[in-house]
């Protein structure tokens, strides 16, 4: 039923929790597991420190790492990407890429659009994606 299941990760407590609901249906399914993470462009030419650290790509590459291993544990292989974009955008994009089956994500990701915190990476998912959206909350 789900044979490609894509996980946006980022370093959210929502995240981690959803890391469960995902354990458990790729080993049900027997699905392929893809792990994204997304840097957030920077609207800014000059790279100054960011609070967010999401926007680092070496805090980015060392959370997917630890993903992996998290699943490689519980005995899931997962393929890990990295991308840089808008994060909502980023992740129906590669939904579609991989020709993802289901993505499953937590309810209250660290990145918001640059909209405003009404408008949440969670809902912009929910309304493109290109295949079922799991929200774990």
């Amino acid at each position: 039923m789900f044979k490609t299941v894509l996980f946006p990760i980022d370093q959210s407590r929502e995240a981690r929790e959803a890391a469960d609901v995902v354990a458990n249906v790729v080993q049900k399914y027997g699905s392929r597991l893809v792990l994204l993470s997304v840097v957030e462009e920077t609207a800014t030419e000059t790279p100054a420190p960011s609070p967010d650290p999401m926007v680092s790509p070496e805090v980015v590459a060392k959370l997917l790492e630890n993903a992996q291993a998290l699943f490689s544990q519980q005995g899931i292989q997962s393929e890990i990407l990295e991308r840089q974009g808008k994060p909502a955008f980023t992740i129906c994009d590669v939904a579609d890429e991989i020709g993802a089956d289901l993505i499953i994500m937590g309810c209250r990701g660290l990145g918001l659009t640059d909209e405003g915190a009404t408008d949440s990476v969670t809902t912009r998912v929910i309304n493109l994606s290109p295949c079922p959206v799991l929200i774990v909350p």
